[in-house]
């Protein structure tokens, strides 16, 4: 995969990631103590896009995690998954996943 981090972000992207984190917040009906982990990925792999925005969070003690395939400045509230959609995006326990 790539990395998380890197260079120092802009504040357009550190506002886009806090607004990412709200939209989802919002979206899933998540307590304000709820964690919430939004990062842009780089990946080098083979059809994969060169940035990505990962989100996971964490509810009752359950990971959910979702990817969106645009870097985190180019995703808008209608690129979430629907709020029905919640419980399939449980990690499964013991699932392997290098993002979060």
């Amino acid at each position: 995969m790539g990395t998380l981090g890197g260079a120092r972000k802009s504040l357009a992207h550190v506002e886009a990631l806090e607004r990412v984190r709200e939209w989802v917040r919002e979206r899933f009906k998540l307590a304000p103590e709820a964690a919430i982990l939004v990062a842009e990925v780089e990946c080098n792999l083979p059809g994969c896009p060169p940035l990505e925005t990962s989100v996971a969070f964490w509810e009752n003690e359950q990971r959910h995690h979702f990817k969106l395939f645009k870097p985190v400045e180019e995703v808008s509230i209608d690129n979430l998954p629907f709020a029905w959609m919640k419980e399939s995006l449980v990690v499964p326990e013991g699932f392997g996943c290098e993002c979060c």
